[in-house]
């Protein structure tokens, strides 16, 4: 039997080795170690040996076995290898062809504009902060200063989710909005959170602070959903709101940091700033910050003072909204702003309707939108 057992292996080695294709690979493998292989059945003949026979030949046929396995992965993988080198031969491009063949993506104005603003305020020490955009109403509007009666908790300001989709809170909730009904409180006592897309980047600045010890310079931008729809206004929009809470900060770091961000932004050095006495929850003292702009072929350019235009809303920290993160505002202080992403970018590069940013017409992104080199450097420029 040993006899036979060589002559076997010695066939099989040959046969594989000599296989020219995958198939021929496979079919050698059933022939030995299929149901009914070779080498199958043999190993079924064990049990029918005794003890000493089984002891000798045992060895003998799993080592045949394992001589004949190695040998038909080591051959698959050799013929895989060689029909992806001929498959890569054969699959070549023409790098002659001409470039314009194929029709070039374009970078969305937004994400563009959005590249800008990290770049800038990269510049300027601020890290940039994210959070989810379903939000719950604590984060949304309690912890920034805004009572049940303010006019932005209302339906028809704010997509609320419905109850089946509710998530369950963090035991900070209010009582009725309108007509949002009010989650069973929990065995804990802690009241369900009712929850709502974001209606601003503002929860993300009340996470931050919960979560990090000051001081914090961050910048949050990100889509938030408001219900209006025209051609100012969308349903989704994007915004980018800043936030620096540390000891001693002022209103004059404040306008400082806008001045130094429109002046980055628009790359002009003549941009002026005005500031005017405005109301916001969640600060005080709070202000609109217009910028000039001048009359050039009919159409507004940022620079200058020959008009004004809204661009920002701003102002320090209210005092209750530090508290409300666990943070001493006797100790601490801070200032926010907030802007539109889609606001900016019609500004600077000359669009005038915000509906056509979420139309998908090709033609208006080739028109407007940035090559994927356009990347902005505070170096190069950031509308570069």
């Amino acid at each position: 039997m040993t006899t036979d057992l060589e002559q076997l292996r010695s066939d099989l080695l040959a046969s594989i080795q000599a296989a020219t294709g995958l198939d021929a690979v496979e079919a050698l493998r059933v022939h030995a170690l299929g149901k009914q292989g070779a080498i199958t059945g043999l190993l079924k003949t064990l049990g029918a040996m005794s003890p000493e026979e089984r002891q000798e030949q045992g060895p003998r046929i799993h080592g045949l076995r394992e001589a004949v396995t190695a040998a038909l992965a080591d051959r698959k993988a050799v013929l895989e290898r060689l029909a992806l080198d001929a498959r890569l031969a054969s699959e070549t491009l023409d790098m002659t062809l001409p470039v314009d063949a194929v029709p070039a993506g374009s970078v969305h104005p937004v994400s563009q504009v959005m590249d800008e603003l990290a770049e800038i305020f990269a510049d300027l020490g601020f890290a940039v902060a994210t959070g989810p955009e379903i939000e719950d109403d604590w984060h949304n509007f309690t912890a920034l200063n805004i009572p049940e009666s303010h006019p932005a908790r209302a339906m028809h300001d704010t997509f609320y989710m419905s109850p089946s989709l509710r998530l369950r809170g963090e035991g900070r909730g209010e009582g009725p909005v309108d007509n949002a009904p009010v989650m069973p409180l929990s065995p804990e006592g802690e009241r369900e959170q009712k929850m709502l897309l974001r209606t601003h980047t503002s929860p993300v600045q009340i996470r931050t602070m919960l979560a990090n010890k000051p001081p914090i310079r961050i910048i949050a931008p990100g889509r938030v959903y408001r219900s209006d729809s025209d051609a100012t206004h969308t349903p989704m929009f994007h915004q980018i709101e800043g936030l620096v809470i540390d000891k001693g900060i002022t209103l004059g770091h404040l306008k400082w940091t806008l001045e130094t961000f429109l002046k980055a932004f628009f790359e002009r050095d003549d941009i002026v700033l005005r500031l005017r006495p405005s109301y916001f929850p969640f600060t005080e003292p709070s202000a609109e910050v217009d910028v000039g702009y001048t009359i050039k072929d009919g159409k507004r350019v940022i620079g200058g003072s020959e008009g004004w235009m809204e661009v920002l809303g701003s102002g320090m920290v209210h005092p209750k909204v530090i508290a409300a993160c666990g943070l001493d505002p006797n100790e601490w202080q801070g200032f926010a702003f907030g802007t539109g992403v889609d606001r900016l970018a019609m500004l600077k590069y000359g669009m005038d309707d915000l509906r056509a940013f979420f139309d998908g017409d090709l033609r208006w992104l080739r028109h407007y939108g940035f090559s994927a080199l356009d990347v902005p450097t505070l170096s190069g420029g950031v509308g570069a």
